[in-house]
């Protein structure tokens, strides 16, 4: 059996990515989604996160799971919606959050 390699759990933008995991291949704005909220640990294994996408007349966000299981080996679930009428904010803690669009 081979054992996934440990991942790099707290990569939060490309620049990030571009430090920590030095093979890494990217094609168009790996920015495009702005991350709203992000929990990691490599000790235990997981990371969570959200992103938004503004898209002009609302957002486009995704979820993301990620566990290492006891063998070492990773599971990872994504859930992807859009919300109408919604912008991306600064938030707490270096994060974002999403807020209804002003009424023009």
């Amino acid at each position: 059996m081979i054992l996934a390699k440990v991942k790099t759990l707290h990569n939060s933008t490309v620049s990030g990515a571009r430090k920590n995991v030095k093979d890494i291949n990217i094609v168009g704005n790996g920015d495009s989604f702005r991350l709203l909220f992000k929990a990691s640990s490599e000790a235990e294994g997981w990371m969570k996160s959200t992103k938004a996408m503004d898209v002009g007349h609302g957002c486009v966000v995704q979820t993301t799971t990620q566990q290492r299981n006891s063998d070492g080996n990773y599971v990872i679930a994504d859930a992807i919606c859009y919300v109408p009428n919604v912008t991306i904010v600064e938030d707490e803690n270096m994060g974002r959050k999403l807020i209804p669009k002003p009424i023009n």
